[in-house]
């Protein structure tokens, strides 16, 4: 475990948060941009992500461990969202033959 911490501590914490930042606005503009849902629901984890890699840094910097377990319930509510959302995008498939998301307006109850 030890190897570990210090093996992030060589990279200095900057770029961690530099790269958690890139790939987030990645995620956000690719959510707010495209109209596909699996590329959004593909932005969404991206964004997820981001914001775990910076808890896992933050966490080894700090000599921390709650960073770590916070990651562990991200990564649980990413794998639930995933789950949800695909469900949305079979029924949206077999009701429009389509995965455009402008379609969910149609959709009625």
């Amino acid at each position: 475990m030890e190897n570990v911490m210090t093996a992030i501590r060589v990279v200095p914490l900057d770029h961690y948060l530099i790269l958690s930042f890139l790939l987030f606005s990645i995620g956000m503009v690719g959510a707010l941009v495209r109209r596909n849902i699996i590329i959004v629901i593909m932005c969404l984890e991206l964004m997820l992500n981001s914001v775990n890699l910076l808890l896992v840094a933050f966490s080894a910097y700090h000599s921390d461990p709650g960073g770590q377990i916070m990651v562990f319930f991200i990564m649980l509510v990413a794998a639930a969202e995933v789950t949800v959302g695909l469900a949305i995008l079979v029924l949206l498939k077999r009701n429009t033959d389509s995965v455009d998301m402008n379609q969910l307006n149609r959709l009625k109850w």
